[in-house]
C-alpha cells in the first residue's frame, strides 16, 4: 500500500449533505478518494451528480458536512478561514468554466492578482505575470482589457492567473465548456503541456469524452459514488456521460 506522502490529495469519509428546514438533500456520503501526486484526473458524470461540489471541497471553496481532505499529512478541513484562504492562494490554481476575469483590469493585471493579494509589490508581481502569459502564448495581449480579448484568450489568461503562484495543484471545472470544440482542444492541448512541464497535480471536471480521454485515470460520479473508468471505447468507455 502507497504511504499517504505519496498522495497528493486523499478525501476521506467525505459528506455533503444541503440542509433546508426539515429536508435534506445528501449529495454523496462516506466518499474515498485518493489521488497520487503528479496524476492527471479526470471527473465526469451526469449533471448535478455533485463532480463541482467535490472539486469544491478538494479546493478549499466548501467544507464538507463530514470527513478529512488531506494535502500531504494536513487536513485542510480543519483550517481557520484565514488559514485556508492563504492556502489556497500558495498552493492551488483554479480554472472554471467563467473565466471570472475582472472587466477592468488588463490581461497582466488579471494574471498578477494572486501575487499582489499574497502581499507582493506590483514592481515583483507584474514581471512574473508577464512570464506566464508568455507561457500561455499571450504576452502580446498583456496590456489589452478582458473584454478585448476572445473567448480562448480569455481563458488562456485564466490558465496564466491560475500558475502564476507557482501552485502544486491545479482544479479545472469545465474549463473548454464555454469554447468551440477547435479552442477547446487547444485549452486542453496547453494545460497537458503545462501538466507536464510544471509536474503538477490536476483534477479536471469535464463532459467532454475525448478530453477526459487524455487524462491519467477516469472516475465517474454516479449516485454518490466514484466509479472507475476505462478511458478506451473498447473497454465500454460508453458509460461516461458527455
Amino acid at each position: 500500500m502507497a504511504a499517504s506522502d505519496d498522495f497528493a490529495i486523499r478525501a476521506v469519509n467525505l459528506s455533503k449533505v444541503y440542509r433546508s428546514g426539515s429536508s435534506e438533500l445528501v449529495i454523496f456520503a462516506g466518499l474515498d478518494l485518493e489521488v497520487p501526486r503528479g496524476e492527471r484526473l479526470a471527473l465526469v458524470g451526469e449533471s448535478g451528480a455533485g463532480k463541482s461540489t467535490l472539486l469544491h471541497l478538494l479546493g478549499g471553496l466548501d467544507r464538507p458536512s463530514e470527513g478529512a481532505i488531506y494535502f500531504g499529512q494536513n487536513d485542510i478541513c480543519r483550517l481557520p478561514a484565514g488559514e485556508l484562504a492563504q492556502f489556497r492562494n500558495r498552493e492551488l490554481g483554479f480554472v472554471w468554466q467563467i473565466h471570472s476575469l475582472l472587466a477592468e483590469f488588463t490581461a497582466v493585471e488579471n494574471v498578477m492578482m494572486p501575487l499582489l493579494i499574497r502581499g507582493k509589490a506590483r514592481e515583483e508581481a507584474e514581471p512574473v505575470a508577464i512570464a506566464r502569459l508568455k507561457e500561455v502564448g499571450l504576452d502580446n495581449r498583456a496590456s489589452h482589457r478582458a473584454g478585448e480579448l476572445s473567448g480562448g484568450e480569455q481563458q488562456r489568461v485564466v490558465l496564466a492567473r491560475a500558475l502564476v503562484g507557482e501552485p502544486s495543484v491545479l482544479l479545472a471545472d469545465e474549463p473548454t465548456g464555454n469554447l468551440d470544440f477547435r479552442t477547446g482542444d487547444m485549452i486542453m492541448g496547453l494545460l497537458d503541456e503545462l501538466h507536464r512541464s510544471r509536474r503538477l497535480t490536476s483534477i479536471h471536471v469535464t463532459h467532454n469524452l475525448s478530453f477526459a480521454r487524455r487524462a491519467d485515470r477516469v472516475l465517474t460520479m454516479e449516485r454518490g459514488a466514484l466509479i472507475p473508468t476505462p478511458r478506451s471505447t473498447d473497454s465500454g468507455v460508453g458509460s461516461i456521460y458527455v
